[in-house]
């Protein structure tokens, strides 16, 4: 049961949605309040702009291009983590399992398949598993 929880999230698409999601979500939150508290105060003092870090005005509209400056940062901070804390150590995994140096999802045997494919016969034709054919109330011994 583990083995197999396992190698469901290692597939690739399970991960992928789940860095995103999840690592995502929570990483931002920390991004968030470090651009929040350190870097627009300190884009404001750079460019001179104040408590949203920089701005200009043309024709009476105001542009605060520090408050751009810092989600951008937002964004590489948190894509660089999660690079570096998830995907990172999954292709390494990858790797290994490609030169055989850990092992992967083990695929059943001809025997196994054979026998589930023969349980499932039997449970269509109304037998348990491992039974013979017929089902309670049948003649057949």
């Amino acid at each position: 049961m583990l083995k197999g929880f396992k190698d469901f999230l290692l597939r690739g698409n399970v991960v992928e949605l789940a860095v995103a999601v999840v690592i995502g979500a929570a990483f931002t939150a920390v991004v968030t309040a470090f651009t929040d508290s350190f870097l627009t105060p300190l884009i404001g003092l750079v460019a001179g702009g104040g408590e949203v870090g920089g701005t200009f005005t043309v024709n009476g509209q105001t542009f605060t291009y520090g408050a751009f400056i810092s989600q951008v940062i937002t964004f590489v901070l948190t894509a660089a983590v999660v690079y570096f804390v998830v995907v990172l150590p999954l292709k390494k995994v990858a790797e290994r399992r490609k030169r055989g140096e850990e092992a992967g999802p083990v695929a059943p045997t001809q025997v196994e398949l054979l026998a589930e494919i023969r349980d499932l016969l039997r449970a269509q034709q109304g037998a348990g598993p491992g039974g013979r054919p017929g089902g309670p109330g049948s003649t057949a011994l």
